[in-house]
């Protein structure tokens, strides 16, 4: 039996929708939202401090995502018998740790090493909370408690990162030092608050029997295409706005601006699931993606140096709506092609974001230092699109 397939024990599935119990895991969220957006607004400082360069700083996220990646399945499985609240909190436990770590890191290896612990802590939490919160939730609500919770990871694009890039610019460590507080005030809230919930264990062949369907492997490699393009670019912001905006303030708030807009679409698009069906509501959000990144490029190229100050804010903006509101109908999309294995898929959406991540970040590095510019990173993001766009088109065909 799945996790969606019988009732839970601990809660009621029908008691689940209360934000008093979902607000503490969209904290949980809100950590991992600081992290994994504000160190691409202090890579010049981080390369400066640990002796690296600009693109080897970026590896930072790059080793992140990709640990995360490769550990989701693993240690959704090996934990699959823990009961759900204690998975939770000892996951942002660790992912708390490794912060610290970094923070504290006195030379680029130890920082490396700390990221290392803080994905495999963010990997397992993922996971929980997606699969604790699709249990919790009744189907016609599913959309609207996702977008809750992830909210907790928009929202830290639109205050924690700001916060985090101004503490940032006397250390670039005193953010590590604030994820690690948050993440712990989480850790409290989640131990005090959050109900205990039992879900069927499950095996690892159990847990990746869904990469044997074809279709279903197809939508998860379409999250993977997704966050490919936006952190090819997003990685990079600050060097991509590097000739319009010399002020590090202006940075704080065009960052500001993004989580603004990625709050924004997440909010929309976690109603519209409800109410339309998530293909439909993807489709259009990756078509904007697309059609955006070619935009931007073109402008970015061939306006003057005066207008690109405005017209690149919309190109951002814009990425940070879309980026923002595609998460929710793309869960809710998976979990539909495998209603039965709903826990799982999420698990593996999880990898699918983190090996996007990863891929989109390293990408974007080893452009970088092959020698392209700053502008033709938003080139390769509309490659990326154009084939996730094409492969989303296709599956979208082999289910009907």
């Amino acid at each position: 039996m799945t996790a969606t397939e019988g009732p839970v024990s601990g809660v009621q599935q029908d008691a689940g929708l209360s934000y008093r119990t979902l607000i503490w895991l969209a904290v949980a969220t809100f950590s991992m939202g600081i992290d994994g957006y504000v160190l691409a607004g202090l890579l010049p400082a981080i390369a400066g401090d640990l002796e690296v360069s600009a693109a080897a700083a970026g590896q930072l996220v790059s080793v992140f995502a990709l640990t995360s990646a490769l550990a989701a399945p693993v240690l959704g499985t090996v934990t699959s018998r823990w009961e759900r609240r204690t998975t939770i909190a000892l996951s942002l436990a660790v992912f708390v740790l490794g912060n610290l770590v970094v923070g504290l890191a006195p030379n680029y290896a130890t920082a490396l090493g700390g990221r290392v612990m803080a994905a495999l802590g963010a990997a397992l939490l993922n996971a929980a909370v997606t699969g604790y919160v699709i249990a919790l939730a009744p189907p016609q609500h599913r959309g609207k408690a996702l977008s809750f919770v992830l909210g907790g990871w928009m929202t830290a694009t639109a205050l924690g990162v700001p916060v985090g890039l101004a503490l940032g610019q006397t250390s670039w460590r005193l953010p590590m030092l604030l994820v690690a507080v948050v993440g712990t005030i989480a850790l409290a809230g989640i131990m005090l608050k959050l109900p205990r919930l039992h879900l069927p264990a499950g095996t690892l062949a159990e847990r990746l029997r869904p990469l044997g369907q074809p279709r279903l492997l197809a939508g998860l490699l379409v999250t993977t295409g997704i966050l490919c393009s936006s952190y090819t670019c997003f990685t990079y912001a600050t060097l991509i706005f590097a000739s319009t905006f010399r002020l590090d303030w202006v940075i704080i708030v065009v960052m500001f601006g993004y989580g603004v807009a990625s709050m924004l679409g997440n909010a929309v698009t976690g109603r519209l699931t409800d109410r339309f069906t998530p293909l439909r509501v993807l489709t259009v959000v990756l078509i904007g993606l697309l059609l955006n990144s070619v935009l931007g490029m073109l402008t970015f190229l061939t306006v003057p140096l005066a207008v690109t100050a405005a017209t690149g804010l919309v190109w951002f903006f814009a990425a940070g709506v879309g980026n923002g509101g595609a998460a929710v109908p793309q869960q809710a999309r998976l979990a539909a092609l495998a209603p039965n294995s709903a826990a799982i898929v999420m698990a593996l959406n999880g990898s699918a974001i983190s090996l996007g991540s990863a891929l989109g970040s390293g990408l974007g590095g080893v452009s970088l230092a092959a020698g392209t510019s700053p502008y033709g990173l938003l080139g390769i993001a509309a490659v990326i699109l154009a084939i996730t766009l094409t492969l989303h088109l296709l599956v979208a065909r082999a289910r009907a």
